[in-house]
């Protein structure tokens, strides 16, 4: 026969001061493993939705980034020649030859300077990027000195509403819109015109990189291995999907040290449930032993204790989520290590991220709670009696 649940929520109403504190240590342990696992989402979404599975970016072979080498503009006709590639309501195969290059902004809130990219496109490279919707005012006019500017761009850096001129390269650039890619990558950059940008960073006769747009994705792997294996272009097709999975290295550094804290605080946290479990088992020996007296087996009071052990990592992994709410969609920047600039992404609390920390704070129960709970299931009814 089963010890019900109601005993149990009974028993941790009555210790109410050991209750808070324990749920309260499981709480901070849970926040911390949110944040960090939020923090990695909102990381893992700027990068991954960045990339368009239609889309197949081209480079030299041996490029790792769109920063690193180039390749000749004579190649470009050929590229937009191969089958697979999608056309624009005109006819024209959309393809876009493309620069990358870093600029130093200073920040709004005045603490420094910071990497930023820059990228020059064609107009077929707005197609290229449908997630990519206008805010404010206008894109960009081929051939002149203007720049559209992303969400995180505007939000974070001085001189980014429409109206301003950014100074970088070699003058002065009009801001004419900023547009909103849903908190991806792009959302970091600023866009221009590709031979404008070339011209001003002395990068003409040739593209950093090149965005083809397939028709389904059975074309765009087929467009990508065909790029690779054409020996005329001696490039390298690549989806953008996976280019940009590629950069959420940058977040390796924040997974180590964050699960290096999260399983130092949950052992913290598990000796906190445990020492709760075992000064309850001790207080409540003699009813413990009544409970055996009135028929309730060992493996009964076992899964009873812990079963009481997860209802508290329960609470205070509620109490640790509730607590990360009101910092979900903050935002922060961190060093991409491919393109050596800021990428700024959000925290990101998901459903996901929610059960991990739930299933992270069951397990601390369950760790702190099963000793214990075997304690008092082998406790001796006629010494618990007389104690």
């Amino acid at each position: 026969m089963a010890i019900p649940i109601s005993y149990n929520i009974r028993n941790l109403k009555l210790r109410k001061g050991l209750t808070i504190m324990t749920a309260l240590g499981i709480a901070l342990t849970v926040t911390t493993a949110v944040f960090l696992m939020a923090l990695l989402a909102g990381l893992q979404k700027a990068f991954m939705a960045s990339g368009d599975p239609l889309n197949v970016l081209v480079m030299r072979k041996g490029s790792t980034a769109e920063l690193s080498g180039g390749f000749d503009a004579n190649l470009f006709p050929t590229l937009k020649t191969l089958p697979g590639i999608a056309s624009d309501k005109d006819g024209q195969p959309i393809a876009s030859g493309e620069w990358v290059v870093v600029v130093v902004l200073p920040r709004k809130d005045g603490t420094g300077e910071v990497n930023v990219s820059v990228r020059g496109l064609m107009p077929a490279g707005l197609t290229l990027r449908p997630g990519a919707k206008l805010v404010e005012g206008r894109w960009f006019t081929p051939g002149q000195r203007e720049v559209v500017v992303g969400k995180s761009i505007h939000d974070r850096f001085s001189g980014a509403n429409v109206g301003d001129s950014m100074d970088f390269a070699k003058g002065q650039w009009k801001v004419v819109g900023i547009f909103d890619s849903g908190g991806t990558a792009y959302d970091s950059e600023i866009w221009g015109d590709v031979n404008q940008i070339a011209a001003d960073f002395d990068r003409q006769g040739g593209y950093a990189s090149a965005y083809l747009r397939a028709t389904d994705p059975i074309a765009a792997d087929a467009l990508m291995h065909r790029v690779s294996d054409d020996q005329r272009l001696k490039l390298e097709g690549t989806l953008e999907t996976e280019y940009y999975e590629k950069q959420t290295s940058s977040g390796g550094a924040i997974k180590f040290i964050g699960t290096f804290v999260a399983v130092i605080m949950a052992i913290g946290s598990s000796f906190a449930a445990m020492n709760t479990m075992y000064a309850a088992v001790a207080y409540r020996s003699k009813e413990i032993a009544t409970l055996r007296i009135i028929g309730f087996s060992r493996p009964s009071i076992l899964t009873s204790f812990v079963i009481e052990a997860l209802l508290l990592s329960l609470l205070g992994a509620v109490v640790g989520i509730v607590l990360i709410l009101p910092f979900n969609g903050m935002s922060t920047g961190i060093g991409n290590q491919v393109t050596f600039s800021e990428t700024v992404f959000s925290l990101h609390l998901t459903w996901a991220v929610a059960l991990a920390a739930v299933a992270f704070a069951l397990i601390m129960g369950l760790l702190g709670g099963f000793a214990p709970a075997w304690h008092a299931a082998r406790q001796d009814i006629l010494t618990s009696l007389r104690a």
